[in-house]
């Protein structure tokens, strides 16, 4: 009987990955406008999206989370090719997250201090699941997270670490044990 409970348990696991593989989220419409965007720190291009909305007006302000405490916003407007006066106006910089968990704090303290309805968030395809998730679990349910991922080409160990967590996460939320 545990040998086919076991066996259950591993074809849903494998059948879960693959649908997360191949299910990987496609970015929002251009146009899209929304309150705020907020962009986690990592791999290449979520800055650089970010920075579009913001720039095309589909955004007010966007906070970039994560960010190391030596970082200057001058710094990242000479890296991006941006105005220093789009990073004056518009860009945050956070500088206290570590993770994704505590990117989603950082957020959800952000958009309560700016009172924000709508928020874009921009990550990785891959990343997008966990990092949707934490957020929703940080705000308020009056707060609406529009996913626009990054697309991306992860390898498959990327692909397997961030289902993993994403499982785990994703039951902790479920048991009730997490904050």
């Amino acid at each position: 009987m545990i040998w086919r409970l076991f066996s259950v348990a591993l074809i849903a696991w494998v059948l879960g990955f693959a649908l997360f593989t191949v299910a990987l989220p496609r970015p929002a419409p251009d146009g899209l406008v929304t309150d705020a965007v907020v962009v986690p720190t990592g791999a290449p291009g979520r800055i650089d999206r970010g920075l579009a909305v913001v720039r095309a007006g589909n955004a007010k302000r966007m906070l970039v989370t994560g960010v190391d405490p030596d970082v200057r916003p001058g710094e990242l407007a000479v890296a991006y090719k941006v105005p220093a006066r789009v990073f004056a106006c518009c860009v945050d910089l956070g500088h206290e997250a570590v993770d994704t968990r505590s990117n989603a704090d950082e957020t959800a303290d952000w958009v309560r201090t700016h009172g924000y309805g709508t928020v874009r968030l921009v990550t990785s395809d891959w990343h997008m699941a966990r990092a949707a998730l934490e957020l929703r679990h940080a705000l308020d349910d009056r707060v609406e997270v529009i996913a626009d991922p990054v697309p991306g080409t992860p390898r498959f160990g990327i692909l397997f670490d961030e289902y993993n967590k994403y499982l785990v996460r994703r039951v902790v939320l479920w048991l009730g044990l997490g904050v």
